[in-house]
């Protein structure tokens, strides 16, 4: 009986002693300084991003991404980019997607867009996921990756969308020095339809028939790493350094 005692009392003070270190002990809470800049303060990140050309050949670009202290303006240098009013848009958007992602008021920083390339550049919106990583990287005060690119469009929840000319700029970020590729999901193998031409003589006539043969490329073929993100969430884990 009196061991019987003993037993609970013990039980008693372990439940005590355990009760009393997990009140004490902290909990761990990852908490995002606020970007804080003084008008003579500028903090920049850069990005290279694939592209295509107006030819439908893979380019590789540099995008710098810059802020400082202001009233919440978007400014852009863009250079020989088509399709203006997309790449715009992608830029809005990338801003929203980062305040969402860090809860960062940027009302009072001034961020500016500025693309690098030789080549003019059929783009549009599919750097946004590239200027979303970007931003979110400058409010948090983090580098980039540089051995990582990326490609595909930017939702407003912060998914990432599908995107045209995989192949070509998985090329271009390969020759760019990257060792992964980040595309959207589901866009790891590319099938695409290319004509195919057969003639024949019917009498005196040539008779030609155009048939599509379908040819599918796995992207990592090429020579790069590629994993497909569904989210700028699951693309920051391969960037943020």
């Amino acid at each position: 009986m009196q061991d019987l005692k003993l037993f609970i009392a013990a039980i008693v003070v372990i439940a005590i002693v355990f009760l009393f270190t997990q009140a004490q002990t902290p909990r761990v809470q990852t908490i995002y300084q606020p970007l804080v800049l003084t008008p003579e303060n500028v903090s920049m990140v850069f990005l290279k991003i694939p592209a295509v050309d107006n030819r439908g050949r893979g380019v590789s670009t540099t995008l710098f991404v810059e802020a400082k202290a202001g009233s919440g303006k978007l400014l852009v240098d863009v250079n020989q980019l088509l399709f203006w009013i997309d790449t715009q848009y992608s830029i809005q958007l990338a801003k929203k997607v980062a305040e969402q992602y860090t809860k960062a008021d940027l009302s009072k920083i001034d961020l500016a867009y500025r693309i690098e390339t030789n080549a003019s550049l059929i783009e549009g919106p599919s750097a946004g996921a590239a200027l979303s990583i970007a931003t979110i990287a400058l409010v948090l005060h983090k580098q980039l990756n540089t051995s990582v690119m990326i490609t595909g469009t930017i939702n407003p929840d912060g998914s990432i969308g599908p995107v045209g000319g995989i192949v070509e700029k998985a090329k271009a970020a390969k020759e760019a020095g990257a060792v992964l590729f980040l595309v959207p999901e589901g866009q790891s193998i590319q099938t695409t339809y290319k004509p195919v031409q057969k003639c024949q003589k019917v009498g005196s006539w040539t008779v030609c028939t155009t048939e599509y043969k379908k040819e599918t490329t796995t992207v990592s073929d090429i020579g790069i790493e590629v994993k497909e993100v569904r989210n700028v969430e699951e693309a920051l884990k391969y960037f943020l350094v």
